[in-house]
């Protein structure tokens, strides 16, 4: 039994480790904090793997503890995104760094909640039916969530006057888009 229990526990690291890094860094704007959240969710899910009723749901399962964790871990720290803490070499211009930062930044500045669906929907490309799960929210919840996270993201980059500002200009979800994938795969490529 415990043989199978680790081998699961051993695909759950592997299959989405890099989906639950993502997600915390998104979450907690920190890449340390990140790590620490990460290790804590899977130390969660060894501890109660029996909760986990259908595997198929896995890692819904795990972002909810991952959340939870990251919300937890956000409250006792209260650190924002520190730009020293995460340097990281990039090898695009230094106008798409910035705009990449400013809108990590604009990220940190929302509420937890439009955090969550904007990272889950644009850096995971997470379907509107699994983020439900992984929130326990109703589908519907989740477009009204994801449609008012949209617009306080446009705000906070208005407000801040962010170089990222240039890419929502005309309030279009398609430069939005393209911004926040470009970000996240920018954050998906450190983990390699």
């Amino acid at each position: 039994m415990f043989g199978s229990r680790e081998r699961l526990y051993n695909s759950w690291v592997r299959d989405h480790y890099r989906f639950l890094f993502r997600s915390a860094w998104a979450l907690t704007g920190s890449r340390a904090i990140a790590e620490e959240v990460v290790q804590d969710c899977f130390e969660l899910a060894w501890r109660h793997m029996d909760q986990l009723r259908d595997r198929r749901l896995a890692k819904a399962w795990l972002f909810q503890i991952l959340r939870r964790e990251a919300l937890r871990c956000r409250a006792e720290n209260h650190e924002l995104y520190d730009e020293e803490q995460d340097q990281r070499s990039d090898p695009d211009s230094a106008a798409a760094l910035e705009q990449r930062l400013d809108i990590l930044r604009a990220l940190q500045k929302l509420s937890p909640i439009h955090r969550e669906v904007l990272t889950l929907f644009y850096f995971e490309d997470m379907a509107i039916a699994e983020m439900a799960v992984a929130l326990e929210v109703a589908p519907g919840t989740v477009l009204s969530r994801l449609d008012r996270a949209r617009k306080a993201l446009r705000q906070a980059l208005d407000a801040s006057g962010a170089s990222a500002r240039t890419a929502c200009e005309s309030a279009s979800e398609t430069a939005e888009i393209l911004a926040l994938r470009r970000s996240g795969a920018n954050i998906a490529a450190q983990d390699k």
